[in-house]
Order: structure tokens, then C-alpha cells, then sequence
């Protein structure tokens, strides 16, 4: 009976501390009037909301805001007194699909 308390308990505890598959770092590239430019982000959900970063070569931002539910979720940057919302899905492990009022990208993971 011990033993079985231990798996369990130890089964417990790595379900736990599961890493959501959003959590990481991702890229993908946006185009602009002044050509090709690359956007990183840093995810990190806990619970139900979502934090992280966003950087380009013009700088970088807090994601606020940060909603998820399932492999759906949703945050705002605020940039140059810009804010611009952002919707996003994971649609692999390895590919997220961010849409915004500028249109679609497609993150991939960097490892």
C-alpha cells in the first residue's frame, strides 16, 4: 500500500509541474513597408493567464492582458503608444498562429 501511495504521489507531482506546451521561446518574421523583419516571443502560461515578452529589432514589449483556454489564447502589446490585441492558436508543438489587425504569422519553435 505504501508503494502505491508513492506512484501515485509521485504521478501527481509531474502532472503537477507539466510545462504547457505554449511555454518557450518562438519565432516567426513580419512583413513591413521596410522589408522582411524577425519577431521573437517568450510564452509562459500559468493557470489561465499567459505572460511573456515580445522583441523585434525596434525593441521590446511585456505581453499584457494574457487570456488561454485549450490551445487558444490571447494578449495585447503596447508599443510607441500603440496597442495592438492579439489572438494566437497552437496549432502544432512546433507552430503557433498568431493573428492581429495586421495580419497572420506563423511562430515556430526555437530550440
Amino acid at each position: 500500500m505504501k508503494y502505491v501511495f508513492s506512484l501515485l504521489l509521485l504521478f501527481g507531482c509531474c502532472t503537477a509541474f507539466a510545462q504547457n506546451p505554449i511555454d518557450g521561446n518562438w519565432k516567426g518574421t513580419r512583413e513591413s513597408p521596410n522589408g522582411t523583419f524577425e519577431v521573437n516571443y517568450t510564452f509562459k502560461v500559468e493557470g489561465k493567464v499567459v505572460t511573456g515578452t515580445w522583441k523585434t529589432q525596434f525593441g521590446e514589449a511585456k505581453l499584457e492582458d494574457g487570456k488561454i483556454e485549450g490551445k487558444k489564447f490571447s494578449y495585447s502589446i503596447s508599443f510607441n503608444d500603440i496597442k495592438m490585441a492579439s489572438t494566437a492558436e497552437l496549432i502544432s508543438e512546433n507552430e503557433i498562429l498568431v493573428k492581429n489587425e495586421r495580419g497572420e504569422m506563423n511562430l515556430t519553435r526555437v530550440k
